[in-house]
């Protein structure tokens, strides 16, 4: 009975571990965690001329729901979350966040753009800052365009009224023909985008597979 009873208590552990990998996979499976500058680290470039890090961010794609991550020393330096002002003067005195822990992730809650800089004024003179845009968010949720900001609906022009023409009576002895109807076009299928998807459907036979072997060990 005690055996009963142990074989059962281990297919729970087993089933609360799947369900907890799944919900994790689900979880992160339309957000990135992006390191700053491809490895994560957070200083003054090589060349303090040239802004390396704006030059990665412009090859990089972030949408709502990425992370992005610091790593820098924590008694030497620091990350501020700054205004567009601030951002271009490398002002250090009221950052509308402050990150000095040393290992710091920021989650990008909504779309348009985030600038950053370093603590220390001097880095970031010397180009330690990072303007970051983010477009949109992954999800294929709201995929309704909005309209134009610079036309109001008062100024949309109405559509002209079809133009009704008359139609000739047809000539006497005239030899009726009958237009070839034209062939109809087929509509292209919707794109199929189910990637990530598929990448979590992966990743959960990856975590019961692995959690199956702990479990036989």
């Amino acid at each position: 009975m005690a055996q009963t009873s142990s074989r059962w208590n281990k297919k729970g552990i087993h089933i609360l571990g799947l369900i907890i990998s799944l919900l994790l996979l689900i979880q992160n499976g339309n957000a990135y965690e992006f390191k700053v500058g491809n490895s994560g680290d957070w200083s003054v470039p090589l060349d303090a001329n040239a802004n390396d890090y704006n030059r990665w961010a412009e090859r990089s794609r972030f949408q709502i729901g990425d992370t992005l991550l610091f790593v820098y020393p924590a008694d030497k330096d620091s990350v501020l979350l700054v205004t567009k002002e601030d951002y271009a003067n490398c002002s250090t005195t009221s950052p509308i966040e402050k990150y000095s822990d040393g290992h710091s992730v920021f989650k990008f809650i909504h779309s348009g753009p985030f600038y950053f800089i370093s603590g220390v004024h001097d880095n970031c003179v010397k180009n330690e800052k990072l303007l970051v845009v983010v477009m949109a968010d992954r999800s294929n949720k709201n995929q309704t365009p909005s309209p134009s900001p610079s036309l109001s609906t008062s100024e949309v022009p109405p559509a002209p009224a079809p133009s009704v023409e008359e139609t000739p009576p047809p000539p006497t002895n005239s030899v009726e023909m009958n237009p070839t109807p034209a062939p109809s076009q087929e509509s292209s299928p919707p794109m199929n985008s189910a990637s990530s998807i598929v990448m979590s459907f992966v990743g959960s036979i990856g975590a019961f597979i692995g959690s199956s072997i702990l479990l036989g060990i």
